[in-house]
């Protein structure tokens, strides 16, 4: 797996965490406990930090940057689906980010939200816990959210992070 320090900025990944061999991470980024990062996802933290929580996945093709000014951090227990970009935001425990969307500087998904497929989270915005963000520009739908949904997809990547780190092998 391509892992790179870029000067003093070192990658930090928890010995439990997966990150594929296709996937690419670059400079400050943190990765906690079972966290795992799939085929195709950059994370490049080159002027900041990204730090990535516990059993947390960042699935294939995300791209996740910081800013001077702002860190990118995601809580623990979070869902960040296919082709999602991540910059200069708060993505809270036990939330979800569905596949291709934005969410942009100084954002915060707060605990349980959801980011809906496709959705843009402006900068600055705030998703309130166990509301959903749908659209472009992102309109909030309050008390929408099943958390049973979102732990469902976060223990389903849990195991197959799990069966990946064993099973995986290259045959070419």
């Amino acid at each position: 797996m391509p892992v790179y320090a870029l000067g003093d900025r070192v990658p930090e990944i928890h010995p439990t965490a997966y990150v594929h061999p296709d996937a690419v991470l670059i400079g400050s980024v943190v990765l906690g406990e079972e966290a795992s990062v799939w085929p195709g996802a950059v994370l490049r933290a080159d002027d900041n930090t990204i730090r990535i929580g516990a059993r947390t996945s960042v699935q294939d093709g995300c791209v996740l940057h910081c800013t001077f000014h702002l860190e990118t951090v995601v809580g623990e227990e979070c869902v960040i689906g296919h082709l999602v970009h991540l910059e200069g935001c708060t993505i809270e425990d036990r939330s979800l980010v569905g596949n291709g969307s934005i969410v942009l500087h100084e954002a915060v998904v707060r605990t349980g939200a959801l980011v809906g497929s496709n959705a843009v989270v402006t900068n600055g915005m705030e998703v309130p816990s166990g509301a959903m963000a749908l659209g472009v520009p992102a309109k909030i739908r309050e008390n929408a959210v099943d958390p049973m949904h979102i732990a469902g997809a976060m223990w389903s990547y849990l195991e197959r992070a799990r069966h990946y780190r064993s099973g995986l092998r290259r045959i070419d």
